[in-house]
């Protein structure tokens, strides 16, 4: 099981005071980022990930965010757990659920289905450190599995609030 840091644990907090939800909230907030994190990963290095190239850092994504227009601007699908989503998430993003579990990998390839093959698809979760994510290696062999030729993993290496908030980029609840 992954390391739960003291610092996601006061993420937790914050986010609970944020909601008015309270100490009962923020153990639970707590347990279920634990819970998420659980899985483990295909790796604890980039050499034992699936996606190897197949990824994109948070500055060269919010650029590309930023720029992209049209039908090569990139969809992003986000696999972590719902609370996590309802507390932020990139603009745009859909949601599938956790990848990790049957429910979530069953959503985002049905929705997948509809989609062209050569579409832009950037996935990220965020749950806790990238190197113990349950929900992105599972996320990322089923979209390739279905033929997507376009799919990248957004390298969130600490958490979404780290990684993506706390540097200035774009999110909203």
């Amino acid at each position: 099981m992954p390391v739960i840091r003291a610092e996601d644990l006061k993420w937790c907090q914050a986010m609970a005071r944020r909601f008015g939800l309270g100490v009962p909230a923020a153990a639970i907030m707590f347990v279920a980022l634990a819970a998420a994190c659980a899985g483990g990963s295909s790796g604890s290095s980039s050499s034992g990930w699936p996606w190897g190239a197949d990824s994109v850092t948070p500055a060269e994504f919010a650029a590309e965010l930023a720029s992209a227009s049209g039908a090569d601007k990139p969809v992003v699908v986000c696999t972590a757990p719902p609370f996590l989503y309802r507390i932020g998430h990139i603009p745009g993003a859909v949601l599938h659920g956790p990848a990790s579990s049957p429910d979530g990998l069953n959503s985002l390839t049905t929705w997948a289905q509809a989609l062209p093959r050569s579409t832009n698809l950037v996935i990220y979760c965020g749950c806790c450190p990238l190197a113990a994510c349950p929900n992105l290696a599972p996320a990322y062999k089923a979209l390739k599995g279905l033929g997507f030729t376009r799919v990248r993993v957004l390298l969130l290496e600490d958490n979404f609030k780290t990684s993506w908030i706390d540097r200035g980029y774009p999110h909203e609840r």
